[in-house]
């Protein structure tokens, strides 16, 4: 009886250490509302051993069972461990997020007379050093991250289509420049694994949550989300980022995220205001956070405020989708004597998991 006992614990372990180092980490039903990222994250680190573990246990249980159990109980075994075996393979090989999500096999940035991407699709788009680069939400939003170089600096450009998040970020670490890995999710939000500390880092806010680096964050480098026409304007050299073949079908999955019409329950938009999938204007000044409502935006086209002590101005372009946040100096909003600010799309219930202290617009 006791043998039989640890047996079925040594099974039930390596399902368990399998099953919940994944689950913590990608969108399984209840999986992202925990606070359950160092679990998730010591699993990751310690799984070889909790492997090694699990089977100095069960080998010498099983070899016992296989010469003195009745043969049905045998066959259930045989059935168990295959159905491992089965788990395993799944969840190391399908589940994973860099198993689901690939780097380009072929960057290409193309020019404006280049170009093949609509324009009016939706892009972040990133100047540095008098060099413009458009990088595609519909593109990148597959692909999670893609690491370039505009105007001779390093950019990690970043999407997470769950949260509806763009960003982008220096990818050096304590001055080492890093690869990052897409390792899963934190409250429906990405994290990436850099190659050196193997630190967890958020996307939406750059901040390492877990691992040697936590409470750290990477420099954010300033970015836009417009249609790309509209960057086209703005900057007539641009460079634009071309769909890869090798991920057509990918990329085809993604098709209606940029207006929200996009199947997936995950990725769709709210319609209304206010609820987990409704879209806001993220804006943060001097450590103050808010959202702005996008359905009031779009009516309004125009929205002064104040934030903190910091008068300030969202402005939505005719083409119902580009945007951008100034400060107005002298409360000043018709586009003279005020400079740009960072400004996000989002959906709400990210903006709202990951500045837990906003204020919102109107007042909700």
């Amino acid at each position: 009886m006791k043998r039989t006992f640890l047996l079925i614990f040594a099974l039930l372990f390596l399902f368990a250490v399998e099953i919940l180092r994944v689950y913590f980490i990608m969108p399984f039903p209840g999986s992202q509302r925990a606070n359950t990222i160092d679990i998730a994250y010591f699993l990751n680190k310690y799984i070889w051993a909790f492997r090694l573990l699990g089977l100095v246990l069960l080998l010498p249980l099983a070899i016992y069972a296989y010469r003195n159990a009745s043969l049905w109980k045998n066959i259930v075994l045989t059935i168990i461990i295959l159905l491992y075996g089965v788990v395993f393979y799944f969840f190391n090989f399908k589940f994973l997020a860099d198993t689901m999500f690939y780097q380009p096999k072929n960057k290409t940035l193309a020019t404006v007379a280049e170009n093949k991407i609509d324009t009016n699709k939706l892009v972040i788009g990133v100047a540095i050093n008098g060099q413009a680069k458009a990088y595609p939400i519909e593109i990148i939003g597959y692909h999670h991250q893609v690491q370039d170089t505009v105007g001779g600096t390093p950019v990690m450009i970043t999407y997470c289509s769950v949260c509806r998040t763009g960003r982008v970020f220096s990818p050096f670490v304590d001055g080492k420049f890093q690869h990052f890995r897409l390792v899963g999710m934190d409250h429906f939000n990405a994290m990436f694994e850099d190659e050196e500390t193997k630190s967890w880092w958020r996307q939406a806010t750059g901040e390492a949550i877990t691992g040697k680096m936590k409470g750290r964050s990477l420099k954010e480098i300033t970015s836009e989300q417009v249609r790309l026409g509209a960057w086209m304007h703005m900057y007539p050299n641009t460079l634009i980022m071309q769909p890869d073949p090798a991920f057509a079908k990918q990329y085809k999955g993604l098709e209606g995220f940029d207006a929200g019409t996009i199947r997936s329950g995950l990725e769709k938009r709210d319609s209304a205001s206010w609820k987990p999938k409704s879209w806001v204007v993220g804006v943060i000044v001097d450590g103050h956070a808010k959202a702005y409502d996008w359905n009031e935006l779009v009516k309004q086209r125009t929205i002064p405020d104040t934030i903190g002590n910091t008068a300030i101005v969202i402005e939505l372009e005719d083409d119902n989708v580009s945007f951008h946040a100034w400060k107005s100096f002298d409360n000043n909003p018709d586009g003279k004597n005020r400079e740009a600010i960072p400004a996000y799309q989002e959906f709400w219930h990210s903006w709202k998991a990951f500045h837990p202290g906003t204020t919102t617009y109107p007042k909700h």
